[in-house]
């Protein structure tokens, strides 16, 4: 079986793709499936992830410091399966450089996995405290709770 790559993509690569990233790994076989982070934008390349994005996950147990933030390119249509846009302006960002029906047929809104969320937008904690940053965690855990379970079942 080929293994499924999925990539996680919000503005800076340092505060909610990092946690989807080590979230939705977390919960799947990393045999069959590889999961990565990127931001639409450049400001954090080569940075570890928010630091207290990285002490959420380390409290339920996710260990997302050794990632390290990316810009998304053109490249990462044909390097992955499946790419989850954090909120309604990442996907607006990424479908703008897609090359064709078949790039942004692999462009989804992560909260879109959630029918019961009105709100599709995955807040940006990056301005917050800790409570917002947990508040992002528990949203991302339950959808990728969600994915992972669409994708193994």
């Amino acid at each position: 079986m080929a293994m499924t790559r999925i990539l996680m993509v919000c503005l800076g690569n340092i505060c909610r793709s990092p946690l989807a990233h080590g979230i939705l790994e977390s919960k799947l076989p990393n045999d069959l499936f590889y999961v990565d982070s990127a931001g639409t934008s450049n400001y954090h390349i080569g940075e570890r992830p928010d630091r207290r994005s990285i002490a959420v996950a380390k409290t339920y147990g996710i260990d997302i410091s050794h990632q390290t933030g990316r810009q998304f390119s053109l490249n990462d249509f044909d390097a992955f399966d499946i790419i989850y846009a954090m909120d309604q302006s990442n996907y607006d960002n990424i479908v703008r450089l897609a090359r064709s029906s078949e790039d942004i047929a692999k462009v989804r809104k992560i909260l879109d996995v959630d029918s019961g969320l009105l709100n599709k937008n995955v807040p940006d904690p990056y301005y917050g405290d800790r409570s917002d940053f947990e508040h992002v965690f528990s949203l991302l855990d339950s959808v990728c709770l969600k994915i992972a379970e669409q994708l193994t079942s």
